[in-house]
């Protein structure tokens, strides 16, 4: 009896269920227990919940404002923050239908799914760079901002057939707030059809990471078996195809850009030319070869950036030595993966954080007369040591970098 009573429960009795939201809480919260609005919701969770599982069914839940605000890094875009509660919603929707969906996805689509991050996507780069003579790199113009509405809609309804959760696809979608002008037209469109048609994803939602995979999951098709292409990797937006024929590779790039009118959008085409992969390819913030990588110099000037403001930052007490240590850390384990051992082993013997006003640069050697224990823990697993106590508040990084 039991078992039969969990064989006819729906997608949407799954999504509502508790221990689905409360494993969404979980996920949601990871990385932001120290925000206020997560802190918040953490101390009336159980409330909280409740009141979401309620509205879910009901169907009354409506999403909250977002909060829109701009970055500049690597390129200006704008991001649109959702609340906390509704992560939590976005969470549960994508516990239930991303199985649905994954099962499809093919193997060399990168982004939003599990291990299959920037790293193995420029993994895999060099693993088709070496086989193959040619690439072609495109990227589509301004994707999440032109996303149609009514054809992402279309796409999830080829896979959910519960009315329940297509409800609440819909609520997340048409909930969304103004994106930046995208303006394309297409064979078929009037003058209005661009103003008629409703578009736009906001950038940090997990759904839009997600439904961004749906959207192009026909184009992965298309490349892969309509063109038969082996060599093909997309991350989100950015995708590349291999070959061994320029003129193939060309004629590709032809058919793609017909194939993504269907979708409403458009690549740049300046951008879009075949290379040889024995010149270097900007693919995800590296500089790929066949055989190497390294970053690029625009991710370094970032950190060194970051570097100076966390400087600022513990200099006024506003950040400690360990939220300093787990930032340097994650950098540090990001550029382990290029070949650039020589900068990284330069970068972090510069690193000297120092508490109180810093006018020039400050040495965290020991002053005259007093004493201290120096030591360096063994290397953790991400490939630094940690910070070299000092007889002040301050810390330097000890010299050196560990593979």
């Amino acid at each position: 009896m039991a078992q039969a009573a969990a064989t006819s429960e729906s997608p949407f009795d799954r999504l509502t269920s508790w221990a689905n939201l409360l494993a969404a809480a979980r996920k949601a919260r990871l990385g932001k227990r120290r925000q206020h609005h997560v802190a918040a919701f953490d101390l009336e969770r159980e409330r909280e919940l409740l009141r979401l599982q309620h509205e879910l069914r009901e169907r009354t839940y409506q999403p909250g404002p977002y909060r829109a605000f701009y970055i500049h890094q690597p390129k200006r875009r704008l991001i649109s923050a959702a609340p906390y509660r509704d992560r939590v919603v976005h969470h549960a929707l994508v516990n239930v239908i991303g199985p649905a969906f994954e099962r499809n996805f093919i193997h060399d689509s990168y982004a939003n799914r599990l291990g299959k991050g920037t790293h193995r996507a420029v993994d895999r780069y060099h693993e088709f760079a070496r086989r193959h003579a040619y690439v072609l790199q495109c990227d589509i113009v301004k994707f999440f901002p032109s996303v149609d509405h009514a054809i992402l809609k279309s796409l999830l309804r080829s896979r959910i057939r519960d009315p329940d959760v297509l409800w609440l696809c819909d609520t997340i979608i048409d909930a969304g707030n103004p994106q930046e002008p995208a303006v394309h037209y297409f064979p078929g469109d009037h003058l209005f059809t661009p103003a008629q048609r409703r578009r736009g994803l906001p950038i940090g939602n997990l759904t839009s990471q997600f439904w961004a995979n749906v959207y192009l999951h026909g184009l992965d098709n298309y490349v892969k078996r309509g063109l038969r292409c082996k060599g093909y990797v997309r991350y989100v937006d950015d995708f590349l195809v291999f070959g061994d024929d320029k003129r193939q590779l060309r004629d590709i790039r032809e058919r793609v850009m017909r194939y993504l009118e269907r979708l409403r959008l458009r690549i740049h085409v300046d951008r879009a030319q075949v290379r040889p992969t024995t010149r270097p390819t900007r693919f995800l913030g590296y500089r790929c070869w066949r055989d190497h990588r390294y970053l690029t110099k625009e991710n370094v000037r970032r950190f060194r950036r970051r570097a100076r403001l966390m400087r600022r930052l513990y200099s006024a007490g506003i950040m400690s030595a360990e939220d300093v240590r787990v930032r340097i850390v994650s950098w540090n384990a990001h550029a382990a993966t290029a070949n650039c051992r020589a900068l990284r082993s330069r970068i972090l013997r510069s690193l000297k954080f120092v508490r109180g006003p810093v006018e020039t640069p400050v040495s965290c050697a020991a002053a005259h007369g007093t004493t201290m224990h120096t030591t360096v823990v063994p290397p953790t697993a991400t490939g630094t040591g940690r910070p070299i106590a000092t007889p002040t508040t301050g810390f330097a990084w000890p010299r050196g970098v560990s593979t």
